[in-house]
């Protein structure tokens, strides 16, 4: 596994290098966009393509040529392979055929972004694309349910451009509009950017902006006084007084949007302290 430049050619590594150097071929999820980098080094190493389309039927080849002496190197488009990208199955299957595998560390745009968001930098925890519309807030919802169960982490996602208004505009729905955020975009590129702020600030910039090129978001924890697990509490311990355990639930779960089945669970439990 290679990691490649996301953006900047130049940060590609001396290993990187040899790696795609002396491999007998060079796995890519895109050989036309691998294609750039192999010709900015001299490489003429062969390539084939290894995406989320062909993976799972490449692998019975893949691992006889590995088990023949064949060496592989696997990139994908930008940045580390694995990390939402495509490999993660053939990395499973060579390990469970007893396959030696290593990994040629370098750029991640996760990391990049991280480090220059300003935000707490542990713990965090990275997503890969938000999923879309209604989806998208469920997701959201379930991830506030664990900040209220004293779940506390930098979150960090990549995302489409064109989708990013609208993501920005139901994270501020389900975790508000002063947390804390910072979107990445073009990350190490020409036109690199970081905007920080909160998440009313950072949807503000892109509405009046609209945003282009590769784009990592980031949100941060909650605030320290953040009171959102006390506040469930309070208002299940008062629909309890008046209602079933499942029409707490439900009740609760309507104006405080949290999942149903996370609210349940927490009613069931203050249930059987009462």
């Amino acid at each position: 596994m290679v990691a490649t430049p996301i953006g900047n050619l130049s940060d590609i590594s001396e290993r990187a290098i040899e790696s795609l150097l002396s491999a007998d071929a060079i796995l890519c999820e895109d050989t036309r966009v691998t294609a750039k980098l192999l010709m900015a080094r001299n490489i003429s190493t062969p390539t084939r393509t290894l995406h989320d389309h062909n993976e799972q039927e490449r692998i019975p080849f893949l691992i006889q040529q590995l088990e023949n002496g064949s060496r592989f190197a696997l990139v994908s488009d930008a940045g580390t392979p694995l990390v939402s990208d495509p490999g993660y199955r053939l990395v499973r299957a060579a390990i469970a055929a007893g396959i030696e595998i290593t990994s040629i560390p370098g750029p991640n745009a996760v990391v990049t972004a991280l480090t220059l968001s300003g935000l707490p930098p542990l713990p965090f925890m990275f997503l890969g694309f938000p999923p879309k519309m209604e989806a998208r807030v469920r997701a959201f919802e379930a991830l506030r349910a664990g900040e209220q169960a004293g779940i506390s982490s930098t979150l960090i996602w990549y995302e489409a451009p064109h989708r990013l208004v609208d993501t920005l505009k139901d994270l501020i729905e389900v975790f508000g509009p002063a947390r804390e955020a910072a979107v990445g975009r073009e990350l190490t590129k020409r036109f690199e950017e970081m905007v920080r702020g909160t998440l009313a600030e950072v949807l503000s910039h892109f509405e009046q902006t609209a945003p282009r090129g590769e784009i990592t978001l980031l949100i941060g924890p909650p605030a320290e006084d953040d009171s959102g697990a006390d506040d469930l509490d309070r208002h299940l311990e008062e629909a309890l007084e008046t209602h079933s355990v499942k029409d707490a639930a439900a009740l609760v779960a309507g104006f405080i949007k949290l999942p149903k089945r996370t609210v349940y669970a927490r009613a069931l439990e203050l249930s059987r302290k009462r």
